[in-house]
């Protein structure tokens, strides 16, 4: 039986999703490990880059933008993907990660230096600033429930 491929990644964000994801994973194992394989998910598997992974059916995206590598990664996985899934509430709209958008000027000048030091951008933006996005996700952490339905949506889609 083909499975769908599926990948996993995480930008700008706390993760917590992630974490969320796994959990799912211990209580669904068995049923989910015949109906999907994953082509990237570094939390899983280690070897290989994101911008080596090819043709996945589905990619879940946890994390808002805030380098021009994230952005570089982001634009091949929607190049490589059938459906861009935006998982948590930083891909979703950016928050709370792009908390520093908002900041005063005095207090964008205070962390300028650390901005370069670190390579980041003055702003942090959501994945659909970059990107078409197929679904969302929503919550900090992700709502387990929405995902799972999600999840079902495209393993029904794609007949697995």
């Amino acid at each position: 039986m083909p499975k769908m491929r599926v990948g996993w990644i995480t930008f700008t964000c706390s993760e917590d999703s992630t974490m969320v994801f796994l959990e799912l994973l211990n209580k669904n194992f068995f049923e989910w490990d015949n109906r999907m394989e994953f082509a990237y998910c570094k939390v899983l598997k280690r070897e290989g880059s994101v911008l080596q992974t090819k043709d996945v059916d589905v990619f879940f995206v946890e994390g808002a933008i805030s380098t021009d590598d994230e952005e570089k990664k982001l634009r091949h996985i929607r190049n490589i993907s059938k459906y861009v899934v935006a998982v948590g509430s930083c891909a979703c709209t950016g928050m709370p990660s792009a908390q520093r958008n908002l900041f005063d000027k005095a207090m964008q000048a205070e962390i300028e230096e650390r901005l370069l030091k670190h390579n980041l951008r003055k702003n942090v933006e959501p994945i659909n600033k970059f990107i078409k996005v197929d679904d969302y996700v929503m919550g900090c952490p992700m709502g387990e429930e929405i995902f799972v339905k999600t999840l079902n949506k495209y393993f029904t889609l794609f007949g697995v």
